[in-house]
């Protein structure tokens, strides 16, 4: 009997049930866009290389000895089948895709060309067991882009089939870990029993504008799939619109899950708890880089269900961030792509759209194309302030559909603030302004004008906010600022963008450093959020600060000016719109809405090769500064942790749980207090703070070292 896999009891999986159950699981998978026979095929082909006796000696053996190549078979038998995709599947079903080369690369290149000219141990025993239906091709690709992301799908469908029939052989886990959620149809249901109050007539003119937005993205859930665009601004109810959209949606279409998209990590875990009270925790799933699925202990069945789902997203509402969704689909290694195929038949909601990565606006909107076009997706393009993202999708042909469509009257009617920019402006300035307000908000432009406003504020109610500050920390103070204001006691915050992140303050006055318009916009949403008070008396003063603009938002800075000049009122949608507008323009100029040029490396190919699957996904990294990690031991949990890592006991659900207690700084900072004896460095990359008097709990970490080193903006 050949063999898959042999767990350490000694228990077997013939080889031909691993083969028929990963076939039936990634034919289940692929039914979602189409192609259940290939992807048959590709999982009955993928391990057939495990049918040598080279690789069955290693098997019984318990892996000992050198390790048997047995992707390269199924890769080089689909090959001659003339399936491009799924031999690169097979080829990279353990290592991930690989870059395809050139004709002419050699045996031990790594690239897919040069391993199908690779000798490997005769599997040809597989013919005994195994018969491959004829007949079946791959659909024609109209490009090198069209094909990369059909592979990486049909990729998804194998990956997670492979992992699952293994993973069901191995552990001998209980289905019931996996699946059996709630359907759509449910779901809708239980939003439609809690949206219901707010349908009912109403005297009070916000419920009543509310309720008919909220009518309209049900009406137009019953549309057909494609593109939307649900322009609604700030206290206009659109998160919970934006969902009721998309379970009328989702059942009107027989679509299978919701995935909601958001730029900033900080409020996945909002959005989540608010979806969780409408629909059910056990049918929510909050995914990002520092989502904790052991909160509770290991034994605990939902956390580790949450943590099931999150390796494939199998569950019925996903909310995660711009970075895992976007780097997913660029994504070659098997753990990032498990996931891809379960994005099909979904719809997606694009919260914030306007924050869609400029330097990757381009391949962000051809991936989005990609799936409304060919793999049953609607996206929805979620903004208070809509940027003009439709010529983009114009140009591959898709056409979106405004949800609400009266933008005008909408922006009229939900006006809070107003908006004025007030010129230059010191640090001692700003101090005297807030000073002579009970309560304000400044949102300044880096971590050391913050810290400097903070000292020069009033002592009683000042309070800083950054990143310098643990999470934990910064949650504690927002609740106190949250009562205080609540108390109309006095309150100052000098804070940096950081609050701009969808946190939930509603301050009667606000003072934004000069930043890109949209970022203006998310500080006046700051203001009057609950609009207890006229528009009039809600004022965003926007400075200019004494020092010069971070290079990174100069730009931004730059064209916010040229918009000043051009319109009176700055947050009107067409002021809006000629922002983004202008933003386009010029990174067109410069190349940079595709900066690391993924559209072309696929349409003419990358160092030589072609298929770069590799190289892409290596350049498509939304966040490319690298940081270090430094826990705060001030408090018991955090101690605790610190002292696990030292032990040497690290785990992903370890470093999840550090991430509360944690502040991240750039690496010549993070040396530089470890140069000092400052940081005891316990992983790559990954340090604690030995001298306390480093960090306040009002004002965070400091970066000076006791040398006087690391001092950051």
């Amino acid at each position: 009997m050949y063999l898959a896999h042999r767990t350490e009891e000694g228990r077997e999986q013939p080889l031909l049930d691993h083969l028929n159950g990963t076939a039936k699981l990634a034919s289940a998978f692929a039914a979602a866009f189409g192609q259940e026979k290939l992807a048959e095929v590709l999982g009955m082909a993928h391990d057939i290389g495990k049918y040598s006796d080279a690789f069955q000696r290693y098997l019984r053996a318990n892996g000992q000895g050198s390790r048997v190549d047995h992707a390269t078979a199924g890769a080089k038998v689909l090959m001659r089948r003339g399936m491009l995709a799924a031999a690169f599947c097979a080829a990279g079903h353990h290592t991930g895709l690989p870059d395809g080369g050139a004709r002419g690369d050699l045996p031990d290149s790594g690239t897919m060309w040069g391993r199908l000219k690779k000798e490997i141990a005769d599997f040809r025993a597989w013919k005994q067991e195994v018969t491959l239906p004829d007949g079946v091709q791959e659909p024609k690709a109209h490009n090198e882009f069209e094909q990369s992301f059909f592979t990486r799908m049909l990729f998804s469908c194998l990956v997670d089939a492979d992992f699952l029939n293994t993973e069901a052989f191995m552990t001998e886990r209980p289905a019931v870990l996996r699946g059996n959620y709630d359907t759509m149809e449910t779901l809708f249901q239980r939003l439609k029993s809690y949206i219901a109050p707010w349908l009912r007539p109403t005297q009070n003119a916000l419920n009543a504008k509310r309720s008919e937005i909220l009518r309209t993205c049900l009406e137009m859930g019953k549309k057909s799939q494609g593109l939307f665009t649900l322009t609604v601004p700030t206290g206009g109810g659109k998160t919970v619109s934006s969902l009721a959209f998309a379970l009328q949606h989702a059942v009107e279409n027989g679509l299978e899950r919701v995935i909601y998209v958001i730029p900033y990590t900080s409020i996945v875990e909002q959005t989540a708890d608010t979806f969780r009270k409408i629909l059910g925790a056990e049918n929510v799933l909050a995914h990002y880089a520092n989502a904790d699925f052991n909160q509770k202990t290991d034994e605990d069945p939902q956390a580790e269900r949450q943590r099931l789902a999150a390796e494939n997203w199998d569950i019925p509402i996903v909310v995660t961030t711009n970075v895992q969704f976007f780097e997913s689909l660029f994504a070659n290694k098997t753990s990032r792509c498990r996931k891809l195929h379960n994005i099909a038949k979904s719809v997606v909601i694009f919260d914030e759209a306007q924050m869609l990565p400029l330097p990757y606006l381009r391949p962000c909107v051809r991936a989005i194309g990609e799936l409304v076009q060919r793999y049953h997706l609607t996206a929805v393009l979620c903004t208070a302030t809509q940027p003009a993202l439709e010529p983009y999708f114009a140009e591959i042909g898709v056409q979106a559909r405004e949800i609400c469509p009266d933008t005008e009257a909408l922006y009229r009617f939900f006006r809070r603030t107003t908006l004025s920019y007030i010129g230059p402006c010191t640090q001692q300035m700003l101090a005297q302004k807030m000073e002579a307000q009970s309560q304000a908000l400044a949102i300044v432009a880096t971590r050391k004008q913050a810290a400097a406003l903070f000292s020069m504020l009033p002592e009683e109610g000042r309070f800083h906010l950054s990143t310098l500050m643990a999470p934990v920390h910064r949650t504690r103070i927002l609740e106190t600022i949250r009562r205080r204001l609540k108390e109309g006691k006095p309150c100052r915050v000098a804070a940096t963008s950081l609050v701009e992140a969808g946190v939930d303050v509603d301050f009667p006055l606000v003072f934004r450093a000069e930043a890109g318009l949209d970022s203006i916009i998310q500080a006046a949403g700051r203001c009057n959020r609950e609009g207890k008070r006229a528009a009039a008396d809600s004022m965003v003063y926007i400075y200019q600060p004494e020092d010069p603009p971070p290079i990174l938002v100069k730009q931004q800075v730059e064209l916010f000016r040229e918009t000043r000049e051009r319109f009176a009122d700055l947050a009107a949608p067409e002021a809006i719109h000629a922002y983004f507008d202008a933003v386009h323009a010029l990174g067109e100029q410069g190349g940079q809405l595709d900066s690391k040029q993924i559209l072309r490396a696929f349409d003419r190919g990358r160092n030589g090769s072609q298929l770069p699957f590799a190289q892409v996904a290596q350049d498509f990294k939304l966040i490319k500064t690298e940081t270090r990690s430094v826990l705060i031991p001030l408090e018991e949990e955090a101690a605790n942790l610190a002292q696990a890592l030292r032990s040497g006991a690290y785990s992903r659900g370890l470093f999840r749980r550090a991430g509360a207690y944690t502040v991240s700084i750039y690496p010549q900072h993070f040396q530089a207090l470890v140069a000092a004896g400052d940081v005891e460095v316990v992983a790559d990359g990954f340090g604690v703070l030995v001298n306390d008097s480093l960090y306040s709990e009002d004002t965070g970490l400091s970066l000076q070292a006791d040398e006087g080193k690391a001092i950051f903006i």
